[in-house]
């Protein structure tokens, strides 16, 4: 078995002052024996408007942000899943919401590009998201080789498109890792469920770091970063606030759950 860690913040415009936080919440995590250590959406910074994130986007393979990841991982001697990160995108007005994954030793083995961007306005709310105004939509799923097993990256929007996961498990993905940043209003209505519907119908680990608390910005975020388990079960789960929750990945439980239960294998519908 190998623990797992998801890391939750409250993350500030001031990328400075939020890299000091995720170094604090990673050498906790480190502390506690995680190995595998996730942290949320914008973990870096989280903007007065939507269009602060393309002022301090970085070229991919160089910038501080990257600098930071590769240099923590490095440093405890653990696997990081970086939030997001702003990339350079093709647009210059917009950023790539980049998901990227450093292995123990401090080099980089894995990027996603967040596919489902948030245009939505939330029901009986002001509240409105238009993502695809500051960002530019990645178009290709990942899944990596890593020693916890088979790794599924998505990102916060993408819980609510099943198929999308479908496509990683068919991967061969069994850890599905979602940095997110779900609103207070759409992660007290959605969170869990979506989160224990995808360990469940995929029967796999899913690692949920998401922002949680009060923004600067205005913004409230939900918080209840969780870990759940092939069958749905939450192993762990932390409500408000910075923080860290642990748990172990046991491959030969998701070996044993998907034998003894084959739903993957039954399946006669298939979509792209």
């Amino acid at each position: 078995m190998s623990k797992c860690a998801a890391i939750q913040m409250a993350s500030s415009p001031n990328v400075g002052a939020n890299l000091l936080e995720a170094e604090k919440l990673i050498a906790e995590a480190a502390k506690q024996g995680a190995k595998l250590i996730a942290l949320p959406e914008n973990f870096s910074i989280m903007g007065m408007n939507e269009f602060d994130k393309v002022k301090e986007k970085e070229v991919d393979g160089q910038g501080i942000i990257q600098d930071f990841l590769a240099n923590s991982a490095k440093k405890h001697q653990v696997w990081i899943v970086g939030g997001t990160v702003p990339l350079v995108a093709n647009d210059a007005h917009k950023i790539r919401a980049a998901c990227l994954v450093y292995n123990d030793q401090g080099e980089r083995v894995a990027r996603y590009d967040k596919v489902h961007l948030f245009d939505v306005s939330v029901p009986d709310t002001d509240e409105k998201y238009f993502e695809s105004n500051s960002i530019e939509a990645g178009f290709e799923s990942v899944v990596i080789d890593t020693p916890f097993g088979k790794i599924g990256l998505g990102i916060c929007y993408d819980l609510r498109f099943p198929e999308f996961f479908r496509k990683l498990v068919r991967e061969g993905a069994e850890i599905i890792i979602a940095p997110s940043a779900f609103t207070a209003e759409t992660g007290a209505a959605h969170w869990e469920i979506l989160l224990r519907a995808r360990a469940i119908e995929n029967l796999c680990y899913v690692i949920a770091p998401n922002q949680g608390g009060f923004h600067v910005n205005g913004r409230k975020t939900f918080g209840h970063s969780m870990i759940v388990d092939p069958w749905g079960g939450i192993l762990g789960c932390h409500k408000t606030g910075a923080g860290v929750v642990c748990a172990e990945i046991d491959k030969q439980r998701l070996k044993k759950v998907r034998t003894n239960f084959p739903v993957l294998t039954h399946r006669r519908l298939f979509c792209e």
